[in-house]
């Protein structure tokens, strides 16, 4: 795909970067004393369409239905819908694992179905209840086959997430060594190491055999899974050592300041490390970066978002949010 191609995508993206909330707004946001401050707020921003009487009850489908616009838009603008999907993948297999378990338990999930721009809820519901599809890629279809013959011999709802974890993964790469963007290749390898790193850490802690680390442990990444499997039912200080003597050692160092590993903060250094990646693209002209970052940005702005006013609504001081906000541009 010609990095030319997306001369005519990249100005609409710099336009819609100037919608963003900047770190200002974000930091009155988060000083707003109460919710109708919250609401004077967004009144400028993109946000002010979704402000309507029942805004406070209903926020995250207001979220929900400003992120689905973006990545239809977006999607329908790219010269690869692909090049969205690899961003929005993410909600693609959350949906898969959400429909599943209600399909398998009888129940109705519905309200946890994330828009991901491309696969709606009826098609995804179709897929997971008759193992066909005639929209969905490939491996994805294999990975909706493969949990059912598992629920066919065990009804573990815990294997539903493990073979859609490992596939997500598999996907990703998939798809990354198909566009052919060896900056987009970078990120995708590195996100799965890093989550390979957080997925063996709580094997270790829990205690789990080296057959269940094969299972959840992907292949897809640049440090082979037999390495990591190495460790298993050994002491996870061993694999922390491990981690720190990796070339990504400095970067998680700061979750392994105290005894226990800071879980959340991992979380955090792994989107925040997203976010870094695509920082480049602020200054790139061509090629899929500037969508790719921007498509990062506006779910980061999302989810700062999210937590925002649900921090508010549950007694969060000025201070936790604060520290719980993922990095956006300028921050």
């Amino acid at each position: 795909m010609a990095k030319q191609l997306y001369h005519q995508l990249n100005p609409l993206i710099r336009l819609k970067e100037t919608e963003l909330l900047t770190p200002e707004v974000f930091q009155q946001l988060i000083d707003a004393e109460d919710f109708k401050k919250i609401v004077s707020i967004l009144t400028s921003t993109v946000y002010n369409q979704y402000l309507t009487d029942d805004f406070q009850q209903n926020f995250e489908k207001s979220l929900n239905q400003e992120l689905l616009t973006t990545f239809e838009e977006l999607g329908k603008a790219a010269p690869d819908d692909n090049l969205v999907w690899i961003y929005t993948m993410r909600y693609t297999f959350h949906n898969l694992k959400v429909l599943t378990k209600a399909y398998y338990v009888s129940e109705n999930y519905d309200h946890l179905y994330l828009p991901d721009g491309l696969y709606s809820m009826e098609e995804l519901k179709h897929a997971v209840e008759t193992g066909k599809s005639a929209t969905l890629p490939a491996g994805v279809l294999k990975s909706i086959q493969e949990v059912k013959e598992g629920m066919e011999e065990s009804r573990i709802l815990q294997g539903i997430d493990v073979i859609y974890d490992r596939s997500f993964l598999t996907e990703q790469r998939r798809l990354g060594e198909a566009l052919g963007y060896p900056e987009l290749l970078e990120e995708i390898i590195a996100f799965i190491d890093l989550t390979n790193f957080v997925t063996a850490l709580r094997c270790l802690e829990q205690q789990r055999s080296q057959a269940f680390m094969s299972t959840v442990l992907s292949s897809s990444g640049s440090i082979e899974k037999e390495v990591l499997m190495g460790f298993a039912e050994k002491d996870p200080q061993q694999f922390v050592s491990f981690i720190r003597n990796s070339s990504y050692g400095d970067l998680l160092a700061p979750a392994f300041e105290s005894e226990e590993i800071d879980y959340a903060k991992l979380d955090l250094i792994k989107d925040n490390y997203l976010t870094q990646m695509f920082e480049s693209a602020q200054t790139t002209a061509f090629g899929p970066l500037p969508l790719l970052a921007f498509l990062n940005a506006k779910d980061i702005e999302i989810k700062n978002l999210r937590l925002i006013l649900v921090g508010k609504r549950a007694g969060f001081t000025k201070s936790q949010l604060q520290e719980r906000m993922r990095m956006t541009y300028g921050v």
